[in-house]
């Protein structure tokens, strides 16, 4: 069964998810096994969600200790939090 981590950030402008595309390009950090990720960005509030899908727990453990290891100005802005989810249904249309 799939998994997902979901992060909230506060204080995530326009500007900043925009530096991140560029230096992303489309790929997660090194060391995060995720198969896909989706970020939903509220810019009047300044808040983003990102959830980040792994195809188990092993990848999903591997990839939390990446992101929580990497230093706080590679991130969109201040996590607010973190939560792993299990994958109960997903389909595209």
């Amino acid at each position: 069964m799939s998994v997902a981590r979901v992060v909230t950030f506060e204080g995530v402008t326009k500007q900043r998810l925009a530096e991140m595309q560029q230096e992303m390009g489309g790929e997660p950090p090194d060391g995060v096994p995720a198969k896909e990720f989706i970020v939903f960005h509220d810019a009047e509030a300044e808040k983003a969600v990102v959830v980040l899908f792994f195809d188990s727990d092993a990848d999903y453990q591997q990839g939390d200790q990446a992101l929580n290891a990497m230093p706080a100005e590679d991130t969109p802005g201040k996590r607010a939090s973190v939560k792993k989810y299990d994958v109960v249904f997903r389909q595209a249309i």
